[in-house]
């Protein structure tokens, strides 16, 4: 492998799904879930190197011909109860490893994301560049009022107050974490060993796309949405 760089994207894709059988390689607009999270990061210009973290040779050959690097997943950090965190941190030890460097800001992509934004993901890299931010993750904004049920079955307001019901305008504006992208300081990441720390910021992303692939029906929103509002990535067939 040649020199890291001072970005890494690294997208963890391990083969077991139990939502989505086989999901990061079900295909949006075309292109699986890997390749198009791989395509987002490629066209990145701030990222410098791309690695898809995996124990699944299909997984790892659909990686490289999307244009990244691969490293094997350990069979102990691929299983259903394993974090994100600890995929991050192994290819952190191995690259470091391998090339004696360690990259400046680290930016973890989700696969279940089929919609990340290069021009979004290239300004929250820069935020974190600059100092401005340890940590910016995607976010799009959000007017729902939750409710929560209690022990009782009771239902509960968690976000406002039941009984008032002011109008949109009037709300303070919210916001729901996607999942798409987070990119932090590897200092601060090794240090803290999860992936809010230090100065936090939002990278607010178009709501109509902000789609996260659990189920098949999520995977049924995505395809439309690729079809309606998308085109399909450069290079895909």
């Amino acid at each position: 492998m040649s020199s890291i760089g001072r970005v890494l994207a690294v997208v963890p894709a391990r083969a077991g799904s139990k939502g989505v059988p086989g999901k990061n390689l079900r295909q949006v607009g075309g292109r699986s879930l890997v390749a198009r999270s791989v395509d987002a990061a490629v066209a990145t210009p701030s990222i410098d190197t791309v690695v898809v973290s995996t124990d699944g040779p299909d997984i790892a050959d659909e990686a490289r011909a999307a244009g990244a690097r691969v490293l094997h997943r350990p069979a102990d950090l691929a299983g259903d109860t394993a974090s994100s965190e600890s995929a991050l941190l192994h290819v952190l030890d191995v690259l470091e490893q391998i090339h004696d460097e360690v990259p400046e800001v680290l930016v973890f992509l989700q696969a279940t994301s089929p919609f990340t934004d290069p021009a979004d993901l290239d300004a929250a890299v820069h935020r974190v560049r600059s100092g401005a931010a340890d940590v910016v993750f995607a976010a799009a904004p959000s007017h729902a009022f939750l409710w929560r049920v209690d022990a009782d079955g009771r239902a509960r307001a968690v976000n406002h107050d039941a009984a008032v019901r002011p109008r949109r305008q009037d709300r303070a504006p919210e916001f729901r974490e996607t999942g798409s992208f987070y990119v932090l300081r590897v200092d601060g990441f090794r240090e803290h060993g999860h992936r809010f720390f230090g100065r936090t910021e939002l990278a607010v992303v178009d709501a109509a796309t902000a789609v996260d692939v659990d189920d098949e029906t999520d995977l049924t929103v995505a395809q439309a949405l690729a079809t309606a509002l998308v085109p399909v990535p450069n290079g895909a067939p």
